[in-house]
């Protein structure tokens, strides 16, 4: 049974039924990676504003609840803030990131799971972009394994640039959760990054080897090195720095 928590819990509850709703079909693979207790970090690639949603459904076999670094913006918001606060999710001001770091090295060191978005922002391309180093190094400063974990199918439900679909969707979403990677004192924090980021990237791919075909209408939804009309990596990078200039983020 998944342990209690006042406000997360009866949420978690409420959104399943919102994903039943929309027929959101998940397979969620390596599940078992997730500990039953003490402290993980969970890196996760970005294609979806519902990510953080999906992720936290894998830890749910192991009656596990994860702690999610967002954007401070979305704390401000007038509903989704205060439920935010009340889950003990852990806002991130990119301005002052050290204060963040330090609620999540609480975390870890509370015996929590925290979740983290390794490239920031949502993947315009749906190709990993390059990795923060933040988890490797929260990991490594507290002792807590790293959760790979690669989703895809995300970016068809809601994504940066493109109009959301919250009513029937009746579209599948992988989720894979890889074997935890521990990380020594004496480790070097960039190739420890470059590691995690290659294990995300083997383990999308495998997602979408299997993915079933995507509607014509969705081609904009798939990279370009699938033979879809996503921007490719360079081209997102462009929009992505435009996009910053308006103050836009994601």
């Amino acid at each position: 049974m998944l342990r209690r928590d006042p406000v997360y819990t009866p949420v978690v509850e409420a959104f399943k039924g919102v994903f039943a709703l929309q027929g959101l079909r998940f397979r969620i693979t390596g599940e078992h990676h997730v500990p039953e207790t003490g402290p993980a970090v969970m890196m996760i690639n970005h294609t979806g504003y519902f990510d953080f949603t999906y992720a936290g459904l894998a830890a749910l076999p192991s009656r596990r609840l994860v702690r999610f670094m967002a954007k401070e913006s979305v704390f401000r918001h007038p509903v989704s803030g205060p439920l935010l606060r009340g889950m003990r999710h852990i806002s991130v001001d990119r301005a002052a990131g050290a204060a963040s770091y330090g609620h999540a090295l609480d975390a870890l060191r509370a015996g929590e799971i925290v979740g983290v978005f390794p490239e920031a922002t949502i993947s315009m391309s749906f190709e990993p972009k390059a990795f923060k180093s933040g988890g490797v190094r929260m990991a490594q400063a507290t002792g807590a394994p790293i959760l790979p974990v690669a989703i895809w199918g995300s970016q068809r439900v809601w994504t940066k640039g493109h109009p959301k679909r919250l009513g029937r969707t009746n579209v599948p979403i992988g989720i894979t959760v890889g074997e935890p990677i521990r990380v020594r004192p004496e480790d070097d924090v960039v190739e420890v990054t470059a590691h995690v980021r290659d294990t995300i990237t083997r383990m999308l791919h495998e997602l979408q080897d299997v993915y079933p075909p995507v509607p014509e209408a969705e081609r904009h939804l798939v990279p370009a090195r699938l033979g879809g009309t996503a921007p490719t990596p360079e081209e997102a990078a462009v929009l992505e720095a435009r996009l910053r200039t308006k103050g836009v983020q994601g």
